[in-house]
């Protein structure tokens, strides 16, 4: 019985390790991921010394991945301290620039005797070469953004070899790049997002897919699948691997199954069929259906993923699959502090992605850089809308023909490698290009020869003149901040302008014949979130944060660094709402970038997201309430100002973009209330909100009366959906301040004299004669270290509930009523005198002054209250200023005033000219 048991075990042992045997020589492919070698070559030396004849003398490093996360490389020796070098971006723990070998044993089956053997490296930075044993395989890559490929079939075969990767990191073309000339550091000065250290690192390794494949020699090389869905059709062109005549089979799959072929023959290796696509759904942000597109030629197949999808410019409007889409879109740039590279899994791409559906977005712009295949499987199957870029930011384009080439195939081969995805829908050959405008539309022509599925345009806005400023002959699309006739982004107005809200751009447009998205709009400066720096565990170590944390710590601010980052916060978000909205509101208008929802570490810390470089949220809003704004359906309204006198009434028109689908006979509510009451509603009946964002569906007119200084909110809704948006109004009394027993002056003298008389006195000097920081609404454009010449604050702090705002409603941070009286204030620097304010301006992270606009103190016998703001002048029509007044008034008269702090004659007068 044991020796039958046994002999049955020994069979099925016997018949397990055939079974096995069979498999291994009938695989097709070979996965090289694992464990490698690595031997750093700095000086360069290791081809003349030829370390590919042996086994490499090197470190143990698991691919793929990178030196950095193999922490193999100089180690930082940078502290935590405010300068530039610090400043500049995040740090890398490890750094290495140059030639590294990778090497690791590989056994080829019996069964690819006499096969084409392909090695596939999915990405590397920069250029790489490959021996086979001692063997150098012919030729080398250098795409930054395409796989490298190559061929081994004449140095492989059966057994046992050794495979030897050499990658070199160093700048081989700089003409891609503009110098970034603020930053001291020579590694730190390219910034196009492809090369660089400001956000991905110039890492050195290998992602993604490292493989070995065999084919019988003849295959589908290239496969491209081009929709028509006006003519109902697909066409779809084979290049097979070899000039041959060969039979061929074209599969159109949903879910794995054929719903559409055709069968023909390679005629020198090309193919083209034209399919009858009546019965396939269109591939949009709401349908993203992908379908497959199988081509057999032998024992060889290839399969390549499509959508059904057309892009169009429709008499300068952006059409998809002929219906009226808007862009509502944000920039990636390589933002992965944990790994400082791109990810190459389709679920993490997938996750960041839903993350920007959250937010109500739709498109995502690649700057200077393109993704990897993951992020369009992402983008295809979640609806996203991509444009990719070539590696380039650069001033003097056309210049050096090394460089011209290089870029010419980067984007035959961005095109051959990513052009059939549904989601790749623009592509630009670059940021904010200058130089020779006209290779750049001759390199743009010669793209839509290669694949006219796209639309294509010279560059992403140029501060060329008479280059950014209207599109180019070529340009498809145009993406910018401004036209000759004026700015399209609130860069230009927000600050130089009261705030109001029924303005669009479309005077700005309407000469512009193709699709127009405003440029990079945003930008507004949060305060560092010093909480983010234990979740720096990766590569890159937050020494900036960390310096800024220190910096306030030395200087006692520290307690205010959380409120300082939410203040800033509140003030960025309802800068973005009002960015987005005035761009939904434009008729003709074709999208927003937004730089940018999440931070962005580099460029001197430019921290201008509402979340953090992890995608996390700061607290400030969430994606519903963002979405509210900036989804493809959103109620807007057009009202000319944010402030009103009590008796006046509220006018607004009512609109609503939409980019969804019409709606049928959908009712439109509004109203209008406070925290107490509410003032006004009313409904639209039966309106039809037909797809676009230029119907109006009525006026609101509601008379504002209030008893006391209010805070009021407009509502207005889409009844019986989730579709809703909010505006803040605030509202006056018309009451003049009585000042009692207050003092007030504009005179330091004067209110000298009445302090040391024991008075009370509101000293408001005029705005000129004090020394500081010249008062400003809107916070640091990018970033102070960028952009260093710039009143550089970021916003007002204060306790609403403090007893001298009683009268005046207020959040903590800074909303559209405080516009004018910071417009015409001065931040006062206070660090000498050692004041607590009761209204502090939150200043920028490279000098980290205490500010303030308003405080109080004791000075001798005297109680003093010292505004920074104007509350004197045109106060007949400075509603604000009028109302904050009587607020202070109201407070200094009772006995509520009764300053603590102690200023003496001498510490006032530190404060003016």
């Amino acid at each position: 019985m044991i020796n039958r048991t046994f002999l049955q075990l020994a069979v099925l042992a016997i018949a397990l390790v055939a079974l096995i045997s069979c498999g291994q020589e009938k695989r097709t492919a070979i996965d090289l991921s694992g464990e490698w070698t690595v031997k750093l070559d700095p000086k360069a030396q290791g081809q003349a010394e030829k370390w590919f004849t042996g086994t490499l003398n090197g470190t143990s490093i698991s691919l793929p991945g990178t030196l950095d996360e193999a922490e193999i490389g100089t180690p930082t020796t940078l502290k935590p301290e405010l300068n530039n070098y610090v400043l500049s971006h995040l740090t890398r723990k490890h750094s290495y620039t140059g030639k590294a070998w990778y090497q690791r044993k590989v056994t080829v089956p019996a069964s690819w005797d006499g096969k084409q053997v392909q090695l596939k490296l999915e990405r590397v930075l920069w250029k790489s070469q490959v021996w086979v044993d001692d063997q150098r395989v012919e030729g080398f890559q250098e795409s930054l953004i395409t796989p490298h490929y190559f061929d081994l079939s004449s140095y492989l075969g059966p057994g046992e070899h050794t495979l030897t990767v050499l990658v070199d990191n160093s700048n081989d073309y700089p003409g891609i790049n503009v110098a970034g000339n603020k930053y001291p550091a020579a590694e730190d000065k390219d910034m196009a997002h492809a090369y660089t250290n400001h956000t991905q690192i110039k890492w050195n390794g290998i992602l993604g897919e490292i493989s070995l494949k065999a084919t019988s020699g003849v295959e589908p090389e290239v496969v491209q699948v081009y929709a028509d869905t006006e003519k109902q059709q697909l066409k779809i062109n084979v290049s097979a691997s070899q000039k041959v005549n060969e039979a061929v089979k074209v599969s159109v799959l949903k879910n794995g199954k054929e719903i559409l072929q055709a069968k023909g023959q390679t005629d020198a290796g090309v193919f083209t069929t034209t399919l009858d696509a009546t019965d396939l759904e269109q591939w949009d942000e709401f349908n993203p259906v992908v379908y497959q597109c199988k081509v057999t030629m032998g024992s060889e197949s290839k399969v390549v993923d499509f959508g059904y999808r057309t892009v169009s410019n429709a008499n300068a409007q952006l059409t998809i699959n002929g219906q009226r889409t808007f862009m509502r879109g944000n920039l990636e740039c390589v933002i992965f502090p944990e790994t400082g590279r791109p990810p190459m899994q389709t679920s993490e791409w997938t996750s960041l992605m839903k993350m920007a559906k959250g937010y109500g977005l739709n498109h995502l712009r690649f700057h200077s850089w393109c993704p990897p295949k993951a992020a369009f499987e992402a983008a295809d199957q979640l609806g996203m809308y991509l444009q990719v870029e070539l590696p380039f930011w650069n001033l003097s384009v056309g210049k050096d023909p090394k460089t011209n080439d290089f870029l010419y195939q980067e984007a035959r081969h961005m095109i051959r490698e990513y052009g059939n995805h549904p989601s790749f829908v623009f592509f630009s050959t670059g940021n904010e290009l200058e130089g020779d405008t006209l290779w750049l539309n001759e390199l743009v022509a010669k793209m839509k020869t290669w694949d006219n599925s796209h639309l294509y345009m010279t560059t992403t806005f140029s501060f060329q003149k008479g280059v950014g400023d209207m599109p180019q002959p070529e340009d498809e699309y145009f993406v910018t901040q401004w036209t000759n006739k004026g700015w399209i982004r609130g860069q230009g107005i927000f600050n130089a302008r009261a705030p109001h809200f029924d303005k669009d751009y479309r005077n700005e447009i309407d000469h512009i014949d193709v699709p127009v998205i405003s440029h990079e709009i945003g930008q507004y400066s949060v305060y560092p979130d010093l909480s983010e720096i234990e979740k720096y565990t990766g590569v890159l170590q937050p020494l900036n944060f960390m310096a800024v944390r220190d910096d306030l710590e030395r200087k006692g601010l520290l307690k205010h660094a959380a409120d300082f980052t939410q203040a800033s916060g509140e003030l960025a978000a309802l800068l973005y709402k009002e960015e987005i909205e005035r761009a939904l509101k434009t008729p003709t208008f074709d999208g927003f970038q937004l730089l940018q929802l999440q931070d962005f570490p580099g460029q001197g810390t430019a921290l201008v997201g509402l979340l953090n470089a992890f995608w996390e949220s700061k607290g400030m809003i969430d994606s519903t309430e963002f979405a509210q704004f900036s989804g493809p359906v959103v109620p807007l309204i057009r009202f000319p100002k944010a402030v009103y006198a009590s008796g006046e009434t509220f006018e607004a028109e009512v609109q609503v973009a939409n980019f969804y689908r019409p709606f049928a006979a959908q009712n439109i509510t509004w109203r209008i209330f406070s925290d107490e009451a509410e003032l006004g509603a009313g409904t639209f009946s039966s309106s039809e909100i037909p797809v676009g964002n230029e119907a109006v569906f009525g006026s609101i007119s509601q008379k504002l009366e209030v008893a006391q200084a209010s805070k009021l909110t407009v509502e207005v809704a889409i009844e019986g959906t989730s579709y809703k948006n909010q505006w803040p109004i605030w509202v006056y009394p018309n009451a003049d301040s009585e000042e009692g027993d207050v003092r007030y002056t504009r005179s330091l003298d004067q209110a000298l004299q009445w302090l040391a008389k024991g008075e009370t006195v509101l000293l408001n000097p005029p705005v000129d004669q004090l020394r500081g920081v010249t008062g400003r609404f809107v916070p640091v454009f990018w970033s102070p270290v960028h952009f260093p010449d710039q009143p550089a604050t970021m916003g007002i702090l204060c306790d609403p509930e403090h007893p001298a705002l009683a009268d005046f409603p207020t959040e903590f941070h800074s909303n559209w009523q405080w516009w004018d009286l910071c417009i015409q204030s001065k931040s006062l620097i206070l660090d000498e005198a050692g004041i607590e304010p009761i209204v502090r301006v939150v200043d920028n992270f490279v000098t980290n002054r205490s500010l303030g606009n308003l405080f109080e103190a004791k000075v001798g016998n005297g109680k003093l209250l010292f505004s920074a703001i104007d509350l004197q002048d045109d106060l007949n029509d400075r509603l604000v200023a009028r109302q904050l007044r009587n607020s202070l008034s109201s407070y200094m008269n009772s006995d509520a005033f009764a300053p603590k702090q102690e200023l003496t004659a001498g510490d006032l007068k530190t404060l003016f000219n």
